[in-house]
């Protein structure tokens, strides 16, 4: 059982991170199953948790990928080509012969491999929640460590969503290198509104 999930897909700075994640079930002790009991949506989990999960993934699973999309690429191509580029990019590296590969939400075309789209997957897999918190964790990662090269826009703090205190640096520093700018965000009208004065 193959399961993909992304991270990222609403932010308005860093990448969109993809990661599969391969289980062979006859494989998987009784020990690991419980180790994993606590999977679920990467966001229903506290940072904590997914730092905790993230290490058992790697060693019970078979096969993990992770396919990072940057902010360039994603306004060049666009959100949703991307996305299922990425999801089928990492679902590839991982399938193998007789496996069914699942995908969070969206069916991914030409993948070659038995596949199937699960509505609120990382609720329902345990494959995709795992790929769910790879994915997650990866990119929280990079946006902290992305947050010293590119000071003042707190990274470290929001990891590139939309909050508050991101659309007010925004609005005082502009955009950064890491920024999407195709997005449609009030953060950036404020940003045109503001040249315009």
């Amino acid at each position: 059982m193959a399961g993909a999930d992304e991270a990222g897909r609403g932010c308005l700075a860093g990448p969109l991170v993809a990661a599969a994640v391969l289980f062979d079930l006859e494989r998987i002790g009784v020990g690991e199953v419980r180790a994993l009991t606590a999977l679920n949506d990467s966001k229903q989990q506290t940072p904590e948790g997914r730092a905790e999960l993230f290490p058992i993934i790697l060693r019970v699973a078979t096969k993990v990928a992770i396919v990072s999309r940057c902010a360039p690429g994603i306004d060049a191509r666009g959100l949703h080509v991307t996305n299922l580029a990425a999801l089928r990019d990492a679902l590839s590296k991982v399938a193998c012969h007789g496996c069914v590969c699942l995908s969070d939400g969206f069916r991914v075309a030409a993948l070659g491999h038995d596949q199937r789209a699960v509505v609120d997957g990382d609720a329902k897999s345990a494959a995709i929640a795992a790929a769910s918190v790879i994915a997650k964790e990866t990119r929280d990662r990079y946006m902290r460590r992305a947050d010293s090269a590119h000071p003042g826009w707190e990274f470290a703090q929001h990891v590139g969503y939309s909050t508050p205190e991101h659309r007010e640096a925004i609005e005082r520093l502009g955009v950064s290198p890491l920024h999407r700018l195709s997005f449609q965000s009030m953060a950036y009208q404020q940003l045109a509104f503001a040249e315009h004065i």
